[in-house]
């Protein structure tokens, strides 16, 4: 397990920042900005939770995502392979974990009314949350991809796994407004009141 006894070590203060293995890299680094957002994300989802304590299945699903997630980040903060004879192999997100993600998805969408438009954030406070929790994981998901891109050697798994994830918070967010009854569509064109002129 981890064990912090100083929450400050000052070796940041030169704009570097170090990963689990290989030379520091500068803060503005890709693989820093992709785990920082997985961070984001992941603290986007604990907000949620503040909501879903009358949902307790939908709430013990997201702590497990919460815990998924730190997954994520600690293989994007570990570059490369590991040493033939590495007595502990570095933590990396599996496919069990996404496909855990899929049956949640397919368990939660059968419930849903069907989608007659597309739907904006919106509706019950746990289903706004997690919109926001879905906008920075499509972010998140956006980085890796593009730290795939920068470095090959990046978990292909990481990039499956965000992509599921976004998919599932949707999902749950749907649920969250009475199982789509109470979604907000977008109405295309709809400008209210504004006059032309």
């Amino acid at each position: 397990m981890v064990k912090l006894n100083r929450i400050y070590t000052k070796t940041g203060d030169d704009g570097t920042t170090g990963l689990v293995r290989g030379p520091r890299r500068p803060k503005y680094d890709l693989r820093v900005e992709a785990y920082g957002t997985i961070d984001e994300a992941n603290a986007c989802i604990g907000m949620a939770r503040l909501h879903s304590t009358n949902q307790p299945k939908i709430d013990k699903l997201l702590s497990r995502v919460q815990n998924d997630l730190f997954d994520v980040g600690s293989d994007l903060a570990t570059p490369g392979a590991d040493e033939a004879d590495a007595q502990y192999p570095s933590l990396r997100i599996r496919p069990v974990q996404t496909e855990a993600l899929e049956k949640q998805i397919d368990i939660y969408n059968e419930t849903l009314t069907p989608l007659t438009s597309f739907v904006l954030p919106g509706g019950s406070p746990l289903s706004a949350s997690l919109h926001v929790a879905r906008t920075v994981t499509r972010r998140a998901e956006r980085i890796t991809v593009e730290l795939a891109a920068a470095e090959p050697d990046t978990n292909p798994e990481a990039v499956r796994y965000l992509n599921r994830l976004s998919d599932l918070l949707f999902v749950l967010s749907r649920v969250a407004n009475a199982n789509g009854t109470k979604d907000v569509l977008w109405v295309p064109g709809n400008n209210g009141d504004v006059k032309k002129g």
